[in-house]
């Protein structure tokens, strides 16, 4: 696995400027400064010889921790909450990010990344910054636990990213 790298490979999450736009929306609408937060990050997996390389559309942190996770999937978001929670569980070595948002640029869900429970169902509805501040004491930022485990979410990543 490699954060915050680039690499070659398949598996491409970042399709056009939608990453700024993105960055713009939390910036102006939901109250992020342009330090919480963090692009260029990418997960790379190999399996059966396939390797693949899947993009972090960018990871908004607070309180100096990664909080909530955005991956840009193009087309229908349904078929990309799976690996956008696997991609939130193991991005960070030390614990899984709590919130992933899946989006397209027009849709949005957000996950609650331990039970991939629906939580918001627009952009509009993400919350803010200083709503997540006064959500942090609630939010869970506990490891991956088990080898096993995070191979598992690994391969699930490297399944749905492989085509991309």
């Amino acid at each position: 696995m490699m954060n915050g790298e680039e690499s070659g490979g398949s598996g491409c999450q970042d399709e056009g400027d939608e990453p700024q736009r993105l960055a713009l929306f939390l910036i102006e609408e939901k109250g992020f400064s342009p330090a919480d937060l963090e692009t260029g990050l990418s997960i790379a997996t190999e399996f059966n010889g396939e390797k693949v390389v899947s993009r972090i559309a960018m990871v908004a942190k607070v309180a100096g921790r990664r909080t909530m996770m955005l991956r840009y999937a193009p087309g229908s978001i349904t078929t990309r909450e799976r690996a956008a929670v696997a991609a939130a569980r193991v991005l960070d070595s030390d614990y899984q990010i709590p919130l992933v948002v899946v989006t397209n640029g027009v849709e949005a869900v957000m996950l609650d990344t331990y039970k991939g429970k629906n939580l918001a169902d627009s952009l509009a509805q993400l919350p803010t910054k200083s709503e997540l501040e006064e959500e942090m004491a609630n939010l869970a930022f506990l490891p991956l636990e088990g080898a096993k485990r995070q191979e598992r979410e690994r391969r699930i990543l490297n399944a749905f990213d492989v085509d991309l």
